[in-house]
């Protein structure tokens, strides 16, 4: 039993390292893809102006931005406020689930590199009927699931057809937390039903990914020339970066509190060997009486010691890589275990058995045979 805990302190900290090591690359390798999937994605939105009040982005600002030369496509949204989607009339109107309309451009879809998981995106014939598209979240609080038969939401006194359901994009980017609870409808209908004045909330600038800052610096006067200092520009790479960097950061936290826990363990299987000699001076010099040399009593308790170790790390590095694979496979990211996590696991678990059992196993050599069987 006590042997038995010994390994587990072992496991326990090789677990933390292997796991915090695995689950960082994981992340890394989803940020960065979808770093390389957003990295030339501009948002442009109203700012406020210096008294605090909120400005618009002018009519002409999509057509404005697309002007730019390194510009490949833009596609603009906007809100309409205290406008909600319900699934019935007969939902309590303070029972919003918080569910927004948003009216969108037909180009959304490809400029965000969204999917569907049912049905279609708009286009420029459905944008001008009431039909909608629902967002991963909102489908999912509204109870659509499919569209198998034709399904219907109540929009601001209108019936309006659910034409599509989008794929959730990641919940931690700033597009995810988004558009996933977003209801979208064609600016037309918007217009027509609802009374939109033609002023976008936020456009979608895709550009060259050589110009990005480029870009980005000349945006806010290309939009609204008359006041440039009311716009607002953000780059999605630059959030993705900083959160890499951030993920390194808790990494490096988690990691040593990883080597911590390995620590107590080897200093848990140094006492366990340090009592097994106390335990076991009877054999010890029984085995001195037979003949055994100093350095075969000092090497049995170190092998001792470095199995134990080892057995723990295997056990820990088993547990840490189990983790890795669920949690990537909960995130839908691809599992990537870095080498130096497997083998550096073990060559952690093998140093410190051996430090752990260096004093032990000395300690055991130096008894005499007579002193030794006097226990016996």
């Amino acid at each position: 039993m006590r042997a038995g805990l010994s390994a587990l302190g072992i496991s326990i900290g090789i677990a933390a390292i292997v796991g915090v090591l695995g689950i960082s690359q994981s992340s890394e390798s989803g940020l960065l893809t979808e770093l390389g999937q957003l990295g030339n994605l501009i948002t442009v939105q109203p700012g406020s102006t210096i008294s605090g009040q909120q400005t618009e982005l002018p009519v002409t600002a999509q057509s404005m931005a697309s002007r730019i030369g390194p510009v490949t496509s833009v596609a603009e949204i906007a809100s309409l406020s205290n406008t909600y989607v319900y699934r019935s009339p007969f939902i309590p109107a303070v029972q919003t689930s918080g569910i927004a309309l948003t009216a969108a451009d037909p180009a959304l879809k490809a400029i965000l590199g969204a999917s569907l998981t049912r049905g279609a995106f708009l286009n420029n014939a459905t944008a001008s009927y009431p039909a909608v598209v629902l967002g991963s979240e909102a489908a999912s609080l509204l109870g659509i699931a499919s569209l198998s038969h034709p399904t219907q939401v109540w929009i601001g006194g209108y019936w309006f057809t659910v034409t599509g359901i989008l794929d959730p994009l990641p919940a931690a980017s700033v597009l995810g937390s988004q558009t996933n609870a977003m209801a979208f409808i064609g600016f037309p209908v918007a217009e027509r039903y609802f009374a939109f004045d033609g002023h976008p909330t936020q456009l979608y600038v895709r550009t060259d990914p050589s110009q990005v800052g480029a870009v980005a610096a000349v945006l806010p006067a290309t939009v609204n020339p008359a006041n440039p200092a009311t716009v607002t520009v953000t780059e999605e790479s630059g959030i993705l970066q900083a959160e890499v960097l951030a993920k390194g950061a808790y990494n490096g936290l988690f990691l040593g509190l990883g080597a911590v826990a390995l620590l107590v363990g080897g200093v848990g299987i140094a006492n366990v060997m340090v009592i097994s000699v106390l335990e076991r001076r009877s054999e010890i010099g029984l085995r001195r009486a037979l003949g055994a040399t100093r350095h075969h009593i000092a090497a049995q308790f170190l092998a001792e010691a470095v199995l134990l170790a080892v057995l723990g790390g295997l056990a820990g590095t088993i547990i840490g890589v189990s983790a890795t694979l669920i949690y990537a496979l909960i995130q839908h990211w691809h599992v990537l275990i870095p080498p130096e996590a497997l083998y550096g696991g073990l060559g952690s678990a093998l140093a410190i058995g051996a430090i752990a059992g260096l004093y032990p196993a000395t300690r055991a050599a130096r008894l005499s045979p007579t002193e030794a069987l006097r226990t016996v």
